[in-house]
Formats: C-alpha cells, structure tokens, sequence
C-alpha cells in the first residue's frame, strides 16, 4: 500500500475513489446505496467537495476489495499537503514584475518545488531589486547549489 499511496499522496482520496469506479464501471449512485450512503454524498465526496470519512472509507474499502485504511491515509496525505499550501512562505510579490513570469499566473508558483526554474528566470531576466528578494527569500546557498548545479 505505501508504494502506491507515495505515488499519489496529496491527491483527494474521492478522486481516488472516482478513478476507482471508473475502472470497474460502477456508477455512483448505485455503489452509493451497496455501501449505504446517499449518492449526494458519493458524488461530493468523488469531485473532491467533501472529505473522506472513516465510517465512508471503510464501507468503500471492503466493498472495493481496498486494504482497510487506505482512504483515510489517502485522506490525511491531502490534508497535510492543504495546510501547507496554506501556511506556505513566498517572497514579496511587490518585489518581483508579474511580466518576469509572463508565461505562469503568479499567484500559482509553488515556491518550494519550482524554486530551481524561479531562480534561473530571475537571475537570467530580473532586475537587482527582483534578485536581491529572490536572495532573501531562499538564502544565499541555496541560491549558489541553484546556479551551480545549472552551469555543469
């Protein structure tokens, strides 16, 4: 299980659960009344508007043939990955021009996994200003394995 779940870790468990009864071509509703749930809440549940819960995972689960836990740790993983989506740093967006990243809305840079391209196009493109925040926001050695790794 753990191999398959560090594939998709982050990943609404519902969507899983979607993909799931896709694969076997079981509608919704009626796994919806097999398992005893409303299918309002199935459906919700699979487009990801509602959390898994663990009396709805372990009815999916069994009636999927599913290791016993593996929707709520599905569950937890993507909790994890919304509070620090919500707790996560970024630089000061005054300091840098949104044309210096023309090709990417701004405001959906992930800053920790995409800090390697964001370095490279600010030292390639930015101004002082925009490569001195850049500095300050990821620390000189970072910044240096950044730039030294790309000029081997």
């Amino acid at each position: 299980m753990q191999d398959q779940i560090s594939i998709i870790k982050g990943v609404h468990p519902g969507i899983i659960l979607d993909r799931e009864l896709k694969r076997r071509k079981l509608p919704k509703g009626r796994f919806a009344l097999e398992v005893n749930e409303c299918p309002q809440t199935v459906v919700a549940v699979t487009k990801g508007k509602r959390r898994m819960t663990p009396a709805l995972a372990l009815k999916a689960e069994k009636e999927l043939g599913l290791e016993e836990g593996y929707f709520m740790t599905l569950q937890a993983w993507y909790d994890i990955k919304k509070e620090k989506e919500k707790n996560r740093r970024i630089p000061s967006l005054s300091k840098l021009r949104p044309a210096l990243f023309w090709d990417t809305n701004i405001n959906s840079i992930n800053w920790d996994t995409q800090k390697a391209r964001v370095v490279k196009r600010v030292f390639e493109r930015g101004s002082l200003a925009e490569k001195k925040e850049i500095v300050r926001f990821y620390g000189h050695q970072t910044i240096r394995e950044i730039m030294d790794h790309t000029s081997q």
